[in-house]
């Protein structure tokens, strides 16, 4: 499968849909995760076929998630040094899902995402919750099976994430809350970094397989970054209670425009 889809000049129209799409998408995946809810349709809606309109926004989406990394640097820093092995489930499950794309129709992912998002957003939202009763025995969050399992869990979100991609950024949000974290914008600072991972793994094997749209990604990845840049910096201006608070809320709004998606 390759990618023959062209924007000409008189196409003024989808370029500037797109270019508005990315800025939106590349904001709410720094914020939360889950831009290509808006990326995505964007894609299909300007003529991009499924298969090719996934594999192109998780092209044009990376640079939201690499300048969210950038923003949150110094949130990142204080993180124990261990965070550094969910890299590497990262990077596999990134490839895996980009493999599993071009050799599984695409709609398989999209009938679980609905579900896979509101499941996460619960998670988060009760996630204050769940940390104090793990702190309350401090070796509960850095026990063996606790980051066994956070392996686990970064590698299947990885798939997911090469896959398809919408809502990955609340599943990592969850897990990390899970093992311990309570500072949202080093979850998020974490979280962004495994995003890059991820995606970056499967923008090669796609660009390998000649599946990326390349027009469509120099219009979007331009947008995907300054969203990405504002909303780092958005977050620490409205405070951590606020963030987790639009977090839930957007988890909530993904859910239910999945559910439109695939049922409408």
């Amino acid at each position: 499968m390759t990618a023959a889809i062209t924007f000409s000049a008189s196409h003024v129209w989808q370029l500037v849909a797109l270019f508005g799409a990315a800025i939106a998408g590349g904001a709410v995946n720094a914020l939360a995760g889950g831009g290509s809810v808006i990326t995505f349709p964007v894609l299909l809606f300007v003529g991009v076929g499924p298969i090719l309109a996934s594999a192109t926004n998780t092209v044009a989406i990376w640079p939201a998630s690499v300048a969210g990394a950038f923003g949150f640097r110094r949130d990142v820093k204080g993180a124990p040094a261990t965070m550094s092995w969910l890299l590497v489930p990262s990077v596999v499950g990134g490839t895996l899902g980009a493999l599993l794309l071009l050799h599984t129709p695409t709609h398989v992912f999209e009938l679980i995402a609905p579900y896979l998002v509101l499941a996460a957003t619960v998670l988060l939202a009760v996630q204050g919750r769940i940390s104090r009763r793990v702190h309350r025995d401090p070796r509960k969050a850095h026990a063996p099976r606790w980051w066994v399992a956070a392996v686990l869990v970064q590698l299947a979100v990885s798939v997911y994430g090469g896959f398809f991609g919408a809502g990955i950024g609340i599943l990592m949000l969850a897990t990390l809350g899970l093992i311990g974290f309570t500072d949202i914008h080093r979850m998020n600072g974490l979280k962004n970094l495994y995003a890059t991972f991820i995606n970056g793994a499967a923008l090669v094997y796609f660009a390998v397989s000649g599946t990326v749209v390349w027009p469509a990604v120099a219009v979007m990845v331009v947008g995907a970054a300054v969203g990405g840049i504002g909303a780092a910096g958005l977050a620490h201006r409205v405070g951590r209670r606020t963030v987790r608070r639009l977090i839930v809320v957007i988890g909530i709004a993904m859910t239910i425009a999945l559910i439109v998606r695939i049922y409408a």
